[in-house]
């Protein structure tokens, strides 16, 4: 039996947490989960264009660990593409980096690290502001 094995580095989680097929009610599709290590595998490959030597870096894995999971994680594109499924992002074993706010007031949205902590909107000055990237969190993902 396999260890726990170790987080992987989100450098920039997403703004949001699925997609779906339009004109389809949710309760009608069939859900397929791709973790929030398996987006910045796509974010890192696919999006920046970076080897994965370099993404597997910045995600603090190996390069074999970081070709299975850009291969898992194209699959499950893939597959929901074509079979018409909800997509939906969250959990995983990771450490963010960074984290987004939206303020629920003006609606802005501002990236900073983690470990700063925004209590106003820098925008509108608003108190009345979310952290999104803990949307994406499983709580049981993260206990250790």
């Amino acid at each position: 039996m396999r260890g726990p094995y170790r987080k992987r580095l989100v450098q920039k989680p997403p703004q949001f947490k699925n997609f779906k097929p339009s004109g389809i009610p949710r309760k009608m599709l069939k859900k397929i989960e791709l973790t929030l290590d398996e987006y910045e595998a796509i974010r890192l490959a696919d999006y920046l264009k970076l080897e994965h030597l370099e993404s597997s870096e910045k995600m603090n894995i190996s390069r074999p660990t970081f070709t299975r999971l850009i291969d898992r994680a194209r699959q499950k594109v893939a597959s929901a593409i074509i079979d018409g499924m909800e997509l939906i992002i969250e959990g995983g074993n990771v450490d963010l980096e960074n984290t987004f706010f939206k303020c629920r007031d003006c609606g802005d949205i501002q990236e900073t690290p983690v470990t700063q902590q925004n209590e106003n909107c820098p925008d509108c000055g608003s108190e009345n502001i979310d952290d999104l990237s803990q949307n994406f969190i499983n709580k049981k993902d993260n206990l250790n």
